[in-house]
């Protein structure tokens, strides 16, 4: 890493061994489902300038704060349950901001119920995405964004698949692009390898190859523009 910032991505595949770089953390890397922070670094690269500001509706472990604030970004960031001082707490199927005021929203949202995201009773990552109530609490959400977001601005998604072996294979990821494309203009789609994860080992690797199903090897990126159009 040239200057200890990440490469910047010129494909659509994008792969970050670590989920952090330079001197200081970027969130926490033992926070279950942490963004890797040079996700976040190259999309402020192509879609926002210093002094833009940055919204991340879900912001888990802190990593859109710490790399905007090295950037030169402006940020508010949210979650239903913070684990920093600087992450404010709410709801993002409500958020409280004018329409048309936001740059720049990035968020990474749960995919289904496969993990503990929160105590919290209201938390989207109690419902499983075998329910449709689960893509109906996220599009509004997606309402949100739509909202704040200013005309001709990008928003980022980031979202993975789910398999259960119960309910099998479930595409969290394109169910998700469907309600998305209600409301934006889609401008490209990129695939983030997923590194870290408790399912990467020897063992998980061989139930895959004995019962013939697939380990998630990455998650969508979805990055999209709030244009006139849209609703």
């Amino acid at each position: 890493m040239k200057n200890d910032k990440p490469s910047f991505q010129t494909t659509t595949l994008w792969d970050f061994p670590k989920q952090s770089y330079g001197k200081t953390p970027k969130g926490n890397w033992r926070f279950r489902g942490v963004t890797p922070a040079g996700v976040i670094w190259n999309l402020l690269q192509r879609y926002t300038k210093p002094g833009d500001l940055v919204v991340d509706p879900m912001c888990g472990s802190g990593t859109t704060i710490d790399v905007a604030k090295e950037e030169g970004r402006r940020i508010i960031s949210y979650d239903i349950a913070p684990c920093r001082d600087d992450i404010i707490q709410n709801d993002a199927r409500s958020i409280p901001l004018q329409e048309n005021s936001v740059d720049f929203v990035f968020i990474d949202s749960p995919y289904s119920d496969n993990i503990k995201y929160s105590d919290h009773s209201a938390c989207i990552g109690k419902i499983s995405c075998e329910k449709e109530e689960f893509f109906d609490e996220i599009e509004k959400v997606t309402q949100e964004i739509h909202r704040i977001l200013k005309p001709g601005k990008v928003m980022a998604w980031l979202i993975g698949n789910h398999w259960r072996k119960k309910s099998g294979f479930i595409p969290v990821g394109i169910k998700l692009y469907q309600r998305l494309l209600k409301y934006f203009e889609p401008i490209d789609l990129i695939c983030i390898a997923r590194r870290h994860q408790t399912s990467n080992t020897p063992q998980w690797h061989e139930r895959a190859r004995k019962f013939n199903f697939y380990l998630r090897g990455f998650k969508y990126l979805f990055i999209m523009r709030k244009t006139e159009k849209q609703r």
